[in-house]
C-alpha cells in the first residue's frame, strides 16, 4: 500500500507555496518601483526638452504634433494640470481658445449634423472660422483632440469617438453612444457616401435583421442619420456628419 502524505509534509508545502508567494510579490513591487523612477526621469528629460525647443513647438503643428506623440508614448498628459506643459510653453490659452471654437462650431452646425461631426471636418470648420493668418490656419487634428480634453468637464455632451484607424469623430450632443451605434457610424465612415443600408449592417456586422433593424431605428430616432424610403430595393440611411463634398458654404464663421 502506498503511503498517505503526512501532515507534515503538507505543512511544509504550504509553508514553501507562501514564501514562493512573498517572494513574487516583492519582485513585482521592485520592478514597478524601478519603472516609477524611470518614468519620473523621462517626464523630467521631456520638460527639459519642451523648454529647449519651446518656439518650435508652439510656431510649428508638425513639431507640436511630434511633441504630443512623445508624450503619447510614455504617458504624459500635457494638459494633466493647470501647471502642465501647455501652461509653461504658453499653449494653455491656445487650447483653451480652440477648445471653445470647438464648441461653437460643433453646436451651429448640430441642427444638419445630428451632433456629429468627422474630425476631418471640424478641422475644415475650425481653418474656415479662424481666419485666413498662417498662425490661425496652423491647427492639426491632434491639436484638436488636445483642446477636446478640455470640453471633458461637459460630461458626455461633448465626446471624440474612435472610428478606426485615424479616423474620429465628434460627438456634440448629451448622450451616449451605444456600442452598436459606434459600430453602425464605423460601417457608414467606410463608405463613399455616408449612407447605409440594413442589409450592409447584415454583410458588415454579422446581425441579425432584427438587430440590425432595431439599431437603425434608434439612431433615426436619435436624429443622427435621415432615412430615404425612394429605393425600390430598401431604404437607406444617410448620415449627414459623413456627407462627402461638404464645403464652406456650410460653415458658420
Amino acid at each position: 500500500m502506498r503511503r498517505r502524505v503526512g501532515l507534515g509534509a503538507i505543512q511544509q508545502q504550504k509553508l514553501a507555496a507562501e514564501k514562493y508567494k512573498d517572494k513574487g510579490a516583492d519582485l513585482q513591487e521592485s520592478q514597478l518601483e524601478q519603472m516609477t523612477k524611470q518614468m519620473e526621469v523621462f517626464r523630467i528629460k521631456l520638460e527639459e526638452f519642451a523648454m529647449k525647443h519651446k518656439d518650435d513647438i508652439r510656431k510649428n503643428s508638425q513639431f507640436r504634433k511630434q511633441f504630443q506623440e512623445m508624450c503619447a508614448a510614455i504617458g504624459v498628459d500635457p494638459l494633466a494640470t493647470g501647471k502642465g506643459f501647455w501652461s509653461v510653453l504658453g499653449m494653455g490659452d491656445f487650447y483653451y481658445e480652440l477648445s471653445v471654437q470647438v464648441v461653437e462650431v460643433c453646436l451651429a452646425a448640430n441642427h444638419k449634423t445630428g451632433g456629429l461631426m468627422e474630425l476631418d471636418e471640424l478641422r475644415r470648420r475650425l481653418i474656415a472660422a479662424r481666419g485666413q493668418s498662417v498662425l490661425h490656419q496652423e491647427i492639426t487634428k491632434e491639436d484638436i483632440l488636445m483642446a477636446a480634453k478640455k470640453l471633458t468637464i461637459f460630461g458626455n455632451g461633448f465626446v471624440v469617438h474612435k472610428l478606426g484607424k485615424g479616423k474620429y469623430i465628434v460627438q456634440s450632443i448629451p448622450s451616449e453612444l451605444s456600442m452598436e451605434e459606434t459600430n453602425i457610424l464605423s460601417v457608414a465612415s467606410n463608405t463613399e457616401t455616408g449612407c447605409i443600408t440594413q442589409k450592409q449592417l447584415i454583410k458588415d456586422l454579422g446581425w441579425t435583421e432584427y438587430r440590425a433593424k432595431q439599431a437603425l431605428e434608434k439612431v433615426l430616432g436619435e436624429g443622427l442619420c435621415w432615412i430615404d424610403k425612394q429605393s425600390e430595393d430598401e431604404p437607406s440611411y444617410w448620415f449627414p456628419s459623413l456627407f462627402p463634398g461638404r464645403n464652406a458654404q456650410m460653415v458658420v464663421a
